[in-house]
C-alpha cells in the first residue's frame, strides 16, 4: 500500500510503499478516507517528545477517519510515534476495534478528521473538567487553533451566555467572530493591558477560560474570573510558565485546573467524539481546515497556519 514514511526524526515524510498492515486479534483493518496531520504528530516526529525517539522508518498520523470491511464509516485513533507501530497517513490502518465510533452516514470525513481529538479536548476541557454550566461566560484563549474555534461553537452548544475569543492573528480574530464570539481580543501586550482588554471584551466578569496558551494570556485571564472562576490549561504555546502573582489567586479562590486527553476513558473519548460528530454532521460545528492528497503530504507538513487533511 502507498503510505507517507517518516525515515528521520526532523524531516518530512516522503510517501512510498509499505505492507499492507496484519491486524491483531483485538484490531481491525480500515481503508483510511481521511488523516489529519495534528502537532502531536509533529511533535513526535522531531524525536525529542516525552514519548521518546521513535523507531523510523514508520507511518505518522494519530487519528484518522475510514470505512471498515461492512462498509461503515468510522474514526480511530493510532500510537503512531508515541509507541512503536504505523499510523493513519496511509492507505490503511490496523486498529483496535473498541477505539473506533461509528459515525453518522452523511459525515464529511475530512471535516471529522480535522475536528478529532483537537475537539474532543475543547469539549471536555469546557464540561467534564471545566464544569461549564449553562449562561456561564467564556474567554477562549488562542481562539483561531482549531481547540479554540472548536471551543467558541461547543460553548454555545452546550449554552453558554457570552464567550469572548483571543486570538494573536487577524485570521484568528476574524474566524473566532464567524463562529460566534461576541467580541475578539488580540493577544499583544503584558498582563495589566491584555487583562483591561479582556475585561472590556467580556463586559464584565468572566465564569470559564479555556487556555492552551498558557503564559502572559493566562496570567492575564485570570485577573478577569468572577470569584471562584475556573482557568483550564491544555497547553502552552505562549509560554512553559505564567506570571501568575498569589494575591489574584487568592482574592478571587480561583482555580487552575489542568487538562489532557489521556486522563479521559475509552468510553469517554468515544462519547465526546460522537457528540462532535453529530453536530458536524447537522452543520452546526466546523473548523477551518484544506484537504491534499497524499502525494502532497511532505509539503503539507510544513503548514502552520491551518488544519491539514490528507486524502490517500
Amino acid at each position: 500500500m502507498r503510505a507517507a514514511l517518516l525515515h528521520e526524526c526532523g524531516s518530512p515524510p516522503a510517501v512510498g510503499e509499505r505492507p499492507l498492515p496484519t491486524p491483531a486479534a483485538d484490531e481491525i483493518l480500515v481503508r483510511v478516507t481521511a488523516a489529519s496531520i495534528t502537532p502531536l504528530d509533529l511533535l513526535c516526529a522531531t524525536g525529542t517528545s516525552y514519548f521518546g525517539t521513535p523507531p523510523t522508518p514508520y507511518v505518522p498520523g494519530v487519528q484518522g477517519v475510514g470505512v471498515r470491511d461492512d462498509g461503515v464509516a468510522v474514526w480511530f485513533p493510532t500510537t503512531a510515534g508515541m509507541r512503536p507501530g504505523d499510523g493513519s497517513l496511509a492507505e490503511y490502518a490496523a486498529v483496535r476495534a473498541a477505539d473506533t465510533v461509528e459515525l453518522p452516514p452523511d459525515a464529511d470525513h475530512g471535516l471529522i478528521a480535522a475536528l478529532g481529538l483537537s475537539a474532543v479536548a475543547a469539549h471536555m476541557a469546557l464540561t467534564w473538567r471545566g464544569g461549564l454550566q449553562p449562561g456561564e461566560g467564556v474567554l477562549v484563549l488562542g481562539a483561531g487553533g482549531v481547540v479554540g474555534q472548536a471551543a467558541i461553537q461547543l460553548a454555545l452548544l452546550e449554552g453558554a451566555g457570552r464567550v469572548v475569543g483571543a486570538a494573536r492573528s487577524a485570521d484568528g480574530r476574524a474566524r473566532a467572530t464567524q463562529l460566534g464570539a461576541a467580541a475578539v481580543c488580540d493577544l499583544s501586550g503584558d498582563v495589566p493591558a491584555l487583562a483591561a482588554r479582556f475585561r472590556e471584551a467580556a463586559e464584565g466578569p468572566l465564569d470559564l477560560v479555556l487556555d492552551p496558551l498558557f503564559g502572559i494570556p493566562a496570567a492575564a485571564a485570570l485577573r478577569v474570573l468572577r470569584p471562584g472562576g475556573r482557568l483550564v490549561n491544555l497547553g502552552s504555546s505562549a509560554g512553559e510558565t505564567a506570571p501568575v502573582d498569589s494575591a489574584t489567586l487568592r482574592s478571587g479562590s480561583l482555580q487552575i485546573l489542568g487538562y489532557t486527553n489521556n486522563s479521559l476513558t475509552t468510553a469517554q473519548r468515544s462519547a465526546s467524539l460522537g457528540l462532535i460528530a453529530g453536530h458536524a454532521a447537522a452543520g452546526r460545528l466546523t473548523v477551518a481546515h484544506e484537504t491534499v492528497r497524499l502525494d502532497d503530504v511532505g509539503a503539507a507538513w510544513s503548514r502552520r497556519d491551518i488544519r491539514m487533511v490528507v486524502t490517500p
